[in-house]
Order: structure tokens, then C-alpha cells, then sequence
């Protein structure tokens, strides 16, 4: 595992273009043991040491002090879509046409088609499917009632796209990736396609991009620059529920979107939260005794 200085290291010779993004990958990636966290390693630990004070910045404790992080690094994947999407909007930009039969035989290889019912009178689409009466369907908008409904074909679905992509026929996500077994419409489809495009086009740049932006979000993090001194109490509060401790009375924690604890709130708002809380209480005990708690 690099330290922090071999990532800088890295991350600017990869942005000066002195290594590729292939070797910088490799370099960054070799190293890595499963588990194994950057706090456990004697960089962190080195650094940590000169940065940490004697008390929690938040209650002033001196129990249990660890350097708590304010913000933490996304996730590489993360980048490398974002990158892709703005890629993607570029090449759709300057490509708005896709050739037809290309689209046509991308659908037929890489998705299954299931048709969405309609009623053979009108042809609505998801009529009513009855379990005991015959005929078995009914129409919700003229109510016709018929034994089978009836679909349109995947070239029919294709045309009706091509000469309007806003129609109300083509909004079905009936289209389910071979790969990745989720569903789209032909708008999405389309759009995944422009986008594989974009990233073939591209692919270098692309990755040499998100993971420049990963490796300067990595490196923040490691430099402990968005940080404070916490006690355990403190920093579990804000990392597994949101909540920091009230700055009004340093007593009560409150949710960080909150000003204050419900304790400093004036006496008519405190009674009012605390009569919401108690009347919540009192719900979820009737649900409970009843069977329909979650």
C-alpha cells in the first residue's frame, strides 16, 4: 500500500502524463491486502501523531481520541461514471443520429423483449388480468373484456421510436439487458449505446480522468486536511446517526441539520416536538400490539 507521499508522487506523474494510466493503476492497486485499512498502516499512524490534541474538539473529553474526518472519498466507480456521463452527453451532442439497423440489431443481441399487454379493442396497455372470472382480461379504459391480449412486435416498438421518440407505446421498460438483467425503455437503450460509443472513443482519457479525481480525493483524505480531534462518543454519533453534539448546551446531540438540541429549542416548540415524539410512541406500540409493525 502506497504511502501518502507515493500517491502524490504518483497522481502528479500520472497528470503530467510521465506514466500512463494502466501503470499508475497497477502502482496504485499493488499492495492492497483485503481488509487491510490506511489507519493500520505506520504512515497513517507517523502523521496522526503530530496532528492529534489532547482533547475532543466537540465536548472537550479526553477519552478514547481519534482523528475524525468531516467528508470521506468516493468510490472509483463512482468517478468513472460520472466522467462517462459527461463524455456520453458530448458525444450526443455532436452524434445525435444512430444508424437504424445497428440499433436494431443491438436490441435483437444484447436485450430480451417482453411485450407489454394490450387490449386488442383499444389497444391500452396492462389491461386487468382476473383470476376466476372469464374471459380472463379487462380493459381499464373501455372495459373490454377478451381471453388474450395482444403485443406489439420489437420492429413495430423500433419504428414507432424512430418517428417519435415521445410516443406512449415506447415508454415500457420492456427491454431486459442480457448482462446485466435490468430493465429500459428504447430511450435508455439508446442512450447506453451512445454512451459505449462515447467510452470507446475515448476509454483512455476517460479513465485517466476519474481516476486523477479519485487519486485527489484519495489524497485529501490522507492528509487529514477536513478534519477534527473527536472521542469515540462524538465521532460514532456523526459517522452512524447523523448527529453532532448541541453547540448551545454541550450536553444533548442533535442532528447535524438541526441548530440546536430539542432541549434549547424555546418551551413551545420543545412541547411540541416532545408531544410528536410521545404521540409517535404510542402509535408504534398499538401497531405492535396489533401485528402491523414492520
Amino acid at each position: 500500500m502506497l504511502t501518502y507521499s507515493e500517491r502524490i508522487e504518483l497522481r502528479d506523474k500520472l497528470a503530467s502524463g510521465e506514466i500512463g494510466v494502466e501503470s499508475a493503476q497497477e502502482q496504485y492497486w499493488k499492495g492492497f491486502e483485503e481488509g487491510k485499512k490506511s489507519w493500520n498502516t505506520k504512515d497513517w499512524k507517523e502523521r496522526r501523531a503530530k496532528l492529534i490534541k489532547d482533547k475532543c474538539q466537540i465536548c472537550n473529553s479526553k477519552e478514547t481520541l481519534i482523528i475524525q474526518h468531516l467528508s470521506h472519498p468516493r468510490k472509483y466507480s463512482e468517478y468513472l461514471t460520472e466522467i462517462r456521463r459527461v463524455y456520453a452527453k458530448d458525444y450526443i451532442n455532436t452524434n445525435p443520429q444512430i444508424d437504424n439497423s445497428e440499433f436494431r440489431s443491438h436490441i435483437l443481441k444484447d436485450y430480451d423483449y417482453v411485450p407489454t399487454p394490450l387490449c386488442p379493442n383499444c389497444k391500452s396497455s396492462n389491461p386487468n388480468k382476473r383470476v376466476r372470472k372469464i374471459p380472463q382480461y379487462r380493459c381499464t379504459e373501455c372495459k373490454n373484456e377478451f381471453h388474450e391480449p395482444v403485443h406489439k412486435s420489437v420492429d413495430e416498438l423500433i419504428s414507432i421510436f424512430l418517428e417519435n421518440e415521445g410516443a406512449i407505446e415506447v415508454r415500457d421498460k420492456c427491454f431486459i439487458s442480457k448482462r446485466w438483467k435490468n430493465n429500459h425503455n428504447l430511450s435508455s437503450v439508446r442512450y447506453l449505446l451512445q454512451r459505449q460509443y462515447a467510452v470507446l472513443n475515448d476509454a483512455a482519457t476517460i479513465e485517466k480522468e476519474a481516476f486523477l479525481l479519485y487519486l485527489n480525493d484519495d489524497i485529501k483524505y490522507l492528509s487529514f486536511e477536513d478534519t477534527i480531534t473527536a472521542c469515540k462518543r462524538c465521532a460514532s454519533s456523526y459517522d452512524l446517526y447523523n448527529m453532532e453534539l448541541c453547540p448551545q448546551c454541550k450536553d444533548h446531540y442533535k442532528d447535524i441539520q438541526y441548530p440546536t438540541c430539542i432541549h434549547c429549542l424555546p418551551e413551545d416548540k420543545r412541547n411540541a416536538v416532545f408531544e410528536s415524539i410521545a404521540f409517535a410512541n404510542e402509535m408504534r406500540e398499538i401497531h405492535k400490539n396489533l401485528g402491523i409493525d414492520e
